[in-house]
């Protein structure tokens, strides 16, 4: 696993404390968009109409259906 130089790590500590930082983090937070919510629930159909576009969009061939054996299922 890769470390980071202890003169990065000083920088992180710098920017977690800056006010400056906590505003901009703030200010992406107040204009966060989630495309799958409508009035507070989730729409179903855009994000079936998203997934279905980003499939062809990667030409992702879909597969045969194959029904699961349930004959000894454990958790």
């Amino acid at each position: 696993m890769n470390t980071i130089s202890e003169a990065a790590a000083d920088e992180l500590r710098e920017l977690a404390g800056s006010a400056k930082f906590a505003g901009e983090m703030n200010s992406v937070s107040r204009t966060r968009h989630n495309p799958f919510m409508k009035d507070g629930d989730v729409d179903i159909d855009a994000y079936t109409a998203f997934v279905s576009q980003f499939n062809e969009f990667i030409n992702h061939e879909p597969r045969k259906f194959v029904p699961m054996i349930d004959k000894d299922m454990r958790l």
